[in-house]
């Protein structure tokens, strides 16, 4: 269907063409990729426990100890994916402490919500599963071991303990993320380190579910600096049949300035403007960073994965510092929507 809208000339220049503007209704407009809407759950603060996880005894409304509430506005967004446990959490986070009638706390981590639970969240709210698997203070064999007991049926002995656990099927794992901020927090890797480790992990972490094939996710840049894209991208290109990725991960922040220091309540309009500049300066990072994948992947076959991104603020006065608790406002769904726009 092809449209005409004819547009009346002003009255001073009325002897002027009128303007036309024509829409082919019949070509398909742009694409946007469901996945971008992809959502963050990390033991962190009350993300997990008490935000999602309130146990099965609670008064709060809860199916088999989660909010109910929760997963209907969850559900009614329509989220693609839920990656987890972490974040800076996932590199230390021994999945077997947290399986089977005898969990085993750890120091803040009481383990009640374990992969049986997340993966019982990612079914009520109708997502796919992405598991950030301990690369940094994990072996290949425990990542290893951690995907079989999800994803292989049960005559296999792990998938026979997850049905054991009370799931017979074996779950589906959409995505495997290969680490978090190894540069940092993930480990303080070298890039060249890193990309050994990967290489490792990408080759014997393996998915035994053929129902749901597994996209694996490498960790890239922090903001702007081009190391590790350029290090895991190189590894790539060269890469022998043993090992593949799927995805390089971005992770940046709108901080206003490091450390996080603007209030999440209270502020000027001069933190206001710093906070949407820091936003508006991702569409930059993501040109820098394909620019460098381009060279190595002019097709395109790795995508860039923004896997973490947000407004990072100082801690509310009173809270746990550690907890990085912030009340949101207006102006974290503003920095929302321009980041989404940037995205798509």
């Amino acid at each position: 269907m092809l449209l005409c809208i004819a547009l009346p000339a002003s009255v001073a220049h009325a002897a002027e063409a009128p303007v036309q503007v024509m829409l082919d209704a019949s070509k398909p407009g742009a694409v946007i990729d469901r996945n971008i809407f992809g959502q963050f759950a990390e033991h962190l603060g009350s993300g997990i426990y008490g935000g999602i996880w309130v146990g099965k005894d609670s008064a709060i409304p809860n199916t088999r100890g989660i909010r109910k509430d929760v997963v209907a506005a969850l559900k009614a967004l329509k989220v693609p994916n839920v990656r987890w446990p972490g974040g800076c959490f996932a590199d230390q986070y021994n999945w077997r402490r947290g399986i089977g009638p005898e969990r085993k706390p750890a120091v803040g981590e009481p383990n009640s919500f374990g992969t049986d639970e997340f993966m019982d969240f990612a079914q009520q709210i109708g997502t796919e599963a992405y598991i950030s698997v301990n690369l940094g203070s994990g072996t290949a064999q425990e990542a290893a071991e951690w995907l079989e007991y999800m994803t292989a049926p049960t005559d296999d002995a792990l998938g026979a303990e997850r049905a054991k656990n009370g799931h017979p099927a074996p779950y589906k794992v959409a995505i495997l993320g290969l680490g978090n901020e190894s540069w940092d927090c993930g480990g303080a890797m070298s890039a060249d380190f890193y990309v050994n480790e990967m290489k490792r992990f990408s080759h014997f972490v393996n998915n035994y579910n053929a129902i749901q094939p597994m996209k694996r996710v490498a960790v890239g840049p922090s903001g702007t600096d081009p190391n590790y894209t350029d290090a895991v991208m190189k590894a790539w290109k060269g890469r022998s049949y043993s090992w593949d990725i799927d995805g390089l991960s971005l992770h940046f922040y709108a901080t206003g300035g490091w450390p996080p220091h603007l209030p999440s309540t209270g502020f000027d309009e001069k933190d206001y403007a710093a906070l949407v500049k820091d936003a508006i300066a991702m569409d930059d990072m993501i040109k820098t960073q394909s620019a460098i994948m381009g060279k190595y992947d002019p097709e395109k076959k790795v995508a860039l994965v923004v896997d973490e991104w947000g407004a990072w603020l100082a801690p509310t006065p009173g809270s746990n510092p550690g907890a990085l608790a912030q009340q949101n406002s207006q102006r974290d769904a503003v920095l929302a929507a321009l980041s989404i726009n940037v995205f798509a």
